[in-house]
């Protein structure tokens, strides 16, 4: 048998049942031939977050009943490729867990392997949000049904049926936002001005890990904008996360206004584009546009987002061309020279 490099190789060899998952910027799904190649150094990692690439591996092993799930946080080099040495020493312990034999695993190996996370550096833990929406995500792909909190959540937000609010789960929210459909949708954006604060805040920590119909976008920039009159703060920032999957018309738009408004752009505004909607930042204008906002805005931690930033594969280039360019007298330009002195 081949020698077991890889966690791609251990996933092969060991004949598992295996999804991947990106924890990163989203919970969205990535595919092994994603992780084969990132593992060659073939690939930057396409969705890094703090200099990671973050993955939940579900995966089933021998005649274990039930999945187990790992939350790994590989570290990255400068240009966004694996850092090889923690992952090797990930895989030796691993296979000196296995007494390196992955085939035929029972579930005192399994046991085992599981055991491996508990002192691991690699290790994570997803925030609550990231974790509701990777088990509703699983279920989904898995053909299994959603969890028993999807049915309340589905009648309330529909307003089928009168609910206190306050009984509503998290993962109720998330089963009910990766099953979101065109009908439901539209019922969801109709209803979205009624919506408690809190229940609106959850939601949209939950919507942003999916695509956004253009109904319900239009609906969460109404609601953004009036969180934003209101003052509330964490409602505004939530609404624009979860724009992050809307159409690049319409998020893009509504983006561009707020960029243009040095009212709205504090930190908490650009960290909530800068993480979830970086990918409506591939813009000639736009990204320039947000890099200034960054650069001017007092409290920003201008060059540790611009970092994250430019590890984004198709970000990259653009960025570090918009930083090189700055004039000096410009507030980029200005950033930059407070950091060489």
């Amino acid at each position: 048998m081949q020698p077991i490099h890889s966690l791609h190789d251990f996933f092969l060899r060991s004949g598992a049942e295996v999804r991947l998952y990106h924890l990163g910027r989203r919970v969205e799904p990535c595919s092994l031939d994603t992780l084969a190649a990132f593992e060659a150094g073939d690939l930057a990692w396409p969705a890094p977050w703090q200099g990671t690439a973050r993955l939940a591996m579900v995966f089933r092993l021998g005649d274990l009943e039930d999945p187990l799930i790992w939350f790994l946080a590989l570290p990255l080099d400068e240009q966004g490729h694996l850092d090889p040495a923690p992952r090797d020493a990930f895989v030796q312990r691993l296979l000196e867990t296995l007494g390196h034999s992955v085939q035929g695993l029972g579930r005192t190996e399994s046991a085992g392997i599981d055991n491996l996370m508990k002192d691991n550096p690699l290790a994570f833990s997803p925030a609550l949000p990231f974790q509701a929406v990777l088990h509703a995500r699983a279920s989904l792909d898995a053909g299994l049904p959603a969890s028993q909190h999807f049915e309340p959540v589905e009648a309330y937000l529909t307003g089928q049926q009168a609910i206190d609010w306050r009984a509503l789960g998290l993962q109720g929210l998330a089963d009910f936002a990766v099953r979101l459909d065109a009908a439901s949708s539209r019922t969801l954006a109709a209803r979205l001005d009624t919506l408690p604060g809190e229940v609106l805040t959850s939601l949209c920590y939950c919507l942003e890990h999916v695509a956004i119909a253009d109904d319900l976008a239009l609906a969460l920039r109404r609601r953004g904008e009036a969180a934003g009159r209101d003052g509330d703060i964490e409602a505004f920032c939530a609404c624009v996360r979860a724009m992050g999957g809307a159409s690049r018309e319409l998020a893009g738009a509504w983006f561009d206004v707020l960029l243009d408004d040095p009212d709205a752009c504090g930190p908490d505004l650009l960290a909530a584009i800068a993480g979830r909607g970086w990918h409506h930042l591939e813009d000639a204008e736009r990204l320039p546009r947000f890099l200034a906002r960054l650069a001017e805005t007092s409290g920003a931690d201008f060059m540790a987002v611009a970092r994250d930033l430019a590890l984004i594969p198709r970000l990259r280039l653009p960025l570090l061309m918009t930083l090189r360019e700055a004039g000096p007298d410009s507030a980029i330009g200005r950033r930059l020279a407070g950091l060489s002195r």
